[in-house]
C-alpha cells in the first residue's frame, strides 16, 4: 500500500520512517479535515487512515526471521524468543533454493522439508555461504553479528536473492515478505556462515502457512470476505474473530484484472472502478444501502501503485472501519453485519433531517444514497 513515492530502505530504517510518515500523514489528514479542507490527496489520506491495512502492516515487523541454526554435528536450532533449547535437525542442514520448511512447535524443533504443495511456512529462495565473501568480518573467529548487522545482511543478499528466485515478480507490499534464517551464535562458533533467504506469508505476529510456491499466487495482500484485523495501538494486525475487537471487516475483494489489462492503469481509472465494485458488494454483504451510515462506519480502499502492479498483485479489498478520534482507527466489536460496539459503546445514527450529505474524504467511497424524511 505504500506510495510509489517512498523509496525502499533498510528494514529496520523503514519501519522508524515508516511511523514517523504514518504519524505525520495522521495530522495532515487530521489538520485538513478540521480546517474544512477536503481537498486532501487520496495517496495522503489513504496513508494516513488505512495506514497498515494492507501493505504498512509490515512497520510491525521489526524483527527478521529468526531462527538461528549450528551445524557442527548435525543441526541445532534455537527459538530466539525463549531461554535456548537445543535440538538436532539434519533436514535443514540440507535445504536448498525452492524448497519449502514447515513446522508446528515454537521453537521450531521439528523443522522439516515438505512438498510445496502442502502447508508450509517457509520457501527458500537461496542459500549464502557469507564465508566466501571478502575480509575479516566474516572470518575464523569473527563476532557474531548483532540484530542491525543481521537486518543489513537480509537487506544486502535476501531482497535480490528473492527478487532473482521470483523473476522480479515479487510485491514487497504484497502476500509476503522476505524471510532470513541465519546461524546461531553457537553456529556461528563453529565456522558455519550460511544464510538461507526465502519468502514467508506478511503478518505481524508468527508465521501463517502457505500452499503452493510464492510464484504461483497472486503477490497481492488481500483476505477473506467477513474476516477482521485486529487492532494494535489504533493499527490493524493479523485476522481475529469480529467478536473481538478489532480495526477493519472486508467487505469483499476487488480484481482490478477484470477490468484492466496491459500495464499499470492511471489511479483515478483505479478508484472509480474499486469505489463502484466496493459501493455495490458492501450493500448486498450489509444487507441494505443505509447500514454503513447507520453504524457511522467508512468503508475504505486502497490503489496498486505501478511497482505492485508489475509484480503481479491486481487485487484490493474493500474494509469497513471507524477512524479514530486522534489518529488510526477505533476498536469495533463485532461483525457489521449485526450488532457493533465502537469504542465499547453502541454506534448512534446521524439523525436523518433532509439535508444533504457531506462529501465523502478522498480515499473513502462515498456512502450510499440516503433515504429522504417523510
Amino acid at each position: 500500500m505504500s506510495p510509489a513515492q517512498v523509496p525502499p530502505q533498510k528494514l529496520r530504517r523503514g519501519v522508524s520512517t515508516r511511523a514517523d510518515e504514518v504519524r505525520r500523514l495522521f495530522d495532515s489528514a487530521k489538520a485538513a479535515v478540521s480546517d474544512g479542507n477536503l481537498h486532501l490527496s487520496a495517496p495522503t489520506l489513504r496513508w494516513g487512515l488505512l495506514a497498515v491495512a494492507v501493505g504498512a502492516v509490515l512497520a510491525a515487523m521489526v524483527t527478521l526471521f529468526v531462527t538461528g541454526f549450528d551445524n557442527g554435528k548435525g543441526l541445532a536450532a534455537h527459538n530466539p524468543g525463549s531461554p535456548a533449547q537445543t535440538v538436532l535437525d539434519k533436514e535443514f542442514g540440507t535445504a536448498a533454493t525452492g524448497d519449502c520448511l514447515s513446522w508446528t512447535r515454537n521453537d521450531r524443533s521439528d523443522l522439516v522439508k515438505v512438498n510445496c504443495s502442502s502447508k508450509h511456512m517457509f520457501e527458500v529462495a537461496a542459500d549464502i555461504d557469507i564465508s566466501r565473501y571478502p575480509g575479516k568480518e566474516f572470518g575464523p573467529g569473527s563476532r557474531f553479528p548483532d540484530s542491525l548487522r543481521l537486518t543489513e545482511l537480509k537487506e544486502e543478499h535476501c531482497v535480490p536473492a528473492v527478487q532473482e528466485y521470483m523473476s522480479g515478480h515479487f510485491d514487497p507490499r504484497g502476500k509476503y515478505i522476505v524471510g532470513l534464517m541465519y546461524p546461531s551464535p553457537d553456529g556461528w562458533q563453529h565456522g558455519d556462515r550460511t544464510l538461507r533467504c526465502g519468502l514467508q506469508v506478511a503478518a505481524s505476529t508468527g508465521t501463517p502457512p502457505s500452499v503452493g510456491r510464492a510464484a504461483e499466487h497472486d503477490q497481492s495482500k488481500v483476505y477473506e470476505q467477513g474476516m477482521c484485523l485486529g487492532i494494535n495501538q489504533n493499527l490493524p494486525t493479523d485476522p481475529v474473530d469480529c467478536a473481538q475487537p478489532h480495526a477493519v471487516e472486508i467487505v469483499s475483494t476487488v480484481d482490478l484484472g477484470t477490468r484492466f489489462n496491459g500495464g499499470p492503469p492511471p489511479k483515478e481509472e483505479q478508484d472509480k472502478f474499486v469505489e463502484e465494485e466496493c459501493a455495490r458488494t458492501s450493500t448486498d454483504y450489509l444487507g441494505g444501502p443505509d447500514v454503513i451510515r447507520n453504524k457511522t462506519l467508512t468503508l475504505f480502499f486502497d490503489y496498486i501503485d505501478a511497482r505492485s502492479w508489475m509484480a503481479g498483485s491486481r487485487k484490493l479489498d474493500c474494509m469497513l472501519g471507524k477512524g479514530a478520534d486522534r489518529e488510526g482507527f477505533a476498536p469495533i466489536t463485532g461483525s457489521a453485519r449485526g450488532d457493533i460496539l465502537i469504542n465499547g459503546q453502541a454506534p448512534v445514527p446521524p439523525p436523518n433531517n433532509g439535508r444533504s450529505t457531506p462529501a465523502p474524504l478522498p480515499g473513502a467511497a462515498p456512502l450510499p444514497p440516503q433515504s429522504q424524511p417523510r
